[in-house]
């Protein structure tokens, strides 16, 4: 029986462009601990389908994981332009509360 990565690799081979499925290969990967295929999957997802919102958070957050924080930054700015082009209020409000707070401004600051 394959695993998780075998089948969503037999997917992705009917249907390429799927990128729901080269999302959920790139969780897989993160999950595994596989940086390089984990980064690539990302760039991929940004690159070749940006108006798939849902990578935006997912790629910033792994990011400052790896202690890139300008990058993440430049990630959730990019998802949060996507998000308002998209008409995607919901992703675009985590986008923005994500970057603030890898920003250091937390929320609860806000009533100050």
């Amino acid at each position: 029986m394959p695993n998780r990565i075998e089948e969503l690799k037999i997917f992705l081979a009917e249907t390429p462009q799927d990128p729901f499925l080269k999302y959920a290969l790139t969780m897989e990967y993160k999950k595994e601990g596989d940086k390089e295929k984990t980064l690539a999957g990302f760039l991929d997802l940004v690159t070749n389908h940006p108006d798939y919102v849902g990578t935006y958070y997912h790629y910033a957050k792994y990011l400052e994981t790896l202690q890139e924080k300008e990058q993440a930054l430049k990630i959730y700015q990019e998802g949060m332009e996507v998000a308002q082009r998209v008409r995607n209020r919901h992703a675009y409000g985590e986008l923005v509360s994500a970057y603030n707070l890898a920003r250091g401004i937390d929320e609860d600051d806000w009533d100050d």
